[in-house]
This record gives structure tokens, sequence and C-alpha cells, in this order.
């Protein structure tokens, strides 16, 4: 995949501990509303191309979180605050007042955050398989957190590839993608990748990844955030999880339960798509894109 060569562009904002990378794609004029799109726990601004094409009337903007893609050397401490506050940052070196949020499986806790402890940059949260807590049992250490929720995702970080064929033969095989092998995939996949051959890895610090994990899942913000929810906020569900399987990240047993206890949640399922292709095919990314749309009319432009 090759970008939009006509919207899209790269920028570094720098940020406690170095430089931030940050996928643009530009609107047809300054005045367009502009949507922030903050990618997973291994992903980076890559993942979002399918949805940026879909909102041709908005300025998107698409970090490369810290510890990830090419924001993966910065040092200093992670987890959810401390990305939200990159995320200002952004802002503010673009010269951004407000923005939509749209985050991702990890990126949606960070949307949540993000709108919490800076309610006034954000005008709506679109949560996108990710952001509520998950089911977890009680007890678990952080490696038993990390093995639970991301498994072979986590695993795959200390892994080396001989070159980027291998790497995209190492995820052609990935259950996620059978129906949706796309160039887009493989720029993103191609993206992920440090390091010379024959040892490429992936670009994500496992360090960064263990802090981001313990803060989601054992820390205080996310149950902060969702306890005075200050915007409107949309959930989209995937109807399968990150091998494609069943039940999903966010089981269809367990949402009415969810939607009970934070009743400021307005919920869309999306079928057909798993917890990658939600944002990384054409089917997932134009259900994305019509919450966004519906959230913010001025981009249906």
């Amino acid at each position: 995949m090759s970008p939009d060569a006509e919207r899209y562009r790269t920028i570094d904002v720098a940020v406690p501990g170095g430089d931030l990378r940050v996928g643009i794609w530009d609107a047809p004029s300054d005045a367009a509303p502009t949507v922030l799109l903050i990618h997973g726990v291994t992903a980076s601004h890559l993942s979002w191309p399918f949805v940026a094409e879909r909102l041709p009337g908005a300025r998107v903007v698409a970090p490369d979180l810290r510890g990830r893609g090419r924001s993966n050397e910065l040092s200093g401490p992670a987890g959810l605050a401390a990305h939200a506050r990159d995320m200002v940052a952004v802002l503010d070196a673009l010269g951004i007042e407000r923005v939509a949020v749209v985050g991702h499986s990890m990126g949606a806790f960070v949307a949540l955050v993000l709108g919490d402890l800076y309610p006034e940059r954000v005008s709506h949260v679109v949560l996108v398989d990710g952001g509520l807590p998950l089911d977890l049992p009680s007890g678990l250490s952080s490696g038993e957190i990390i093995t639970l929720v991301l498994g072979p995702t986590a695993d795959r970080l200390a892994m080396r590839f001989e070159s980027v064929e291998a790497y995209l033969d190492f995820w052609r095989a990935h259950p996620a993608f059978q129906r949706d092998w796309t160039p887009e995939l493989e720029a993103y996949l191609a993206y992920d990748l440090v390091g010379t051959e024959p040892e490429l890895r992936p670009s994500t610090s496992y360090a960064t990844l263990e802090e981001d994990s313990i803060d989601q899942n054992a820390g205080t913000s996310i149950a902060d955030a969702l306890a005075d929810l200050r915007h409107p906020t949309v959930l989209l569900t995937a109807e399968r999880g990150l091998l494609d399987q069943t039940p999903a990240l966010y089981s269809a047993e367990r949402i009415p339960g969810l939607l009970e206890t934070y009743p400021g949640l307005r919920h869309v399922p999306v079928p057909a798509v798993n917890h990658y292709t939600i944002a990384l095919s054409e089917r997932g990314a134009a259900a994305v894109a019509a919450v966004v749309l519906d959230q913010v009319p001025t981009l249906d432009a």
C-alpha cells in the first residue's frame, strides 16, 4: 500500500523522551475538523488507511504511540496517562484545539483517558473493540495478564525474521487475515519491522507493552474515566477475536451487562470482522467511519 499521496504525510513531534512519529491525512481546507486515530497495543498509524480514506472531509491525525512504529525508541515511562499527554502534544504541535477521537483496542483505553484528563480537547469518543474492562480473573500477575489477553501477539515480539517477505509469510498463516489480505495490510506489516536482515524484528517494545497492559488492566485510570463519561461515546465491537475465534474480546453475552454498567455508551456491533479487521479491512473501516460521520456530521461534507 502506498497511502494516498495527495493527502498523506508524516511529521515528528517532540514529546518527553524523544520524537513521536505522526501520520497525517490532510483535509481539503484548513477549516476542516480533525479526527485523532489511536492504534492498538502492537500496531502503528498505518493500521488506519481504510478509515482515513473514508473521512475525506477531515484532517486525520494518527500517531505511532511511544514504544511502537517509528516512535519505538522513545525513552521514559509509558502508561495510559503518558500516551494521553503525548496526544495533547501532537494536537498542540498542529495547532488543533479539539478533536473527535477514535481508539482501537488499547488505543480505545488511551482515548478514554485522554477525554477524562483533557476534556476540553475532545468532542466525541469512538471505542473500537476496546476501552471497557476485559473479562479477566482477579489476582493475575502482569505476565499472566499479557499471556491471557495477548498470547501469541506478545510472543511475536521476541521473534526475528530474515526478510520482510518472511514476516509477511508469518502473517499469511494467521487466521485473522484469511479473508482480508490486502496491499494495505502488507504495507502496515512491513512498516512494523525494524533492524536489518536477517534480524528484522517487530518494532513494539515489550517493556512498554507490559507497562501499558498493567496500567490498562490493573490501574485505576480506566475506571475513573468510565465513571464520568464527559463526551458522546460509542462502542463498536467485533464479532470475533484476535484469532478470528468466538467468543470475541467482548462477547455478546457480556454486552448487555456492560451497557447497563456504563449507560452513557451507545453500542454498535460489527458483524463479519475480528479484532484486527474491524480496522484493517474495507468492511470494518466502513463501519467505523459510518459511526464517526454520524457522531460528527460536519465531516460528511
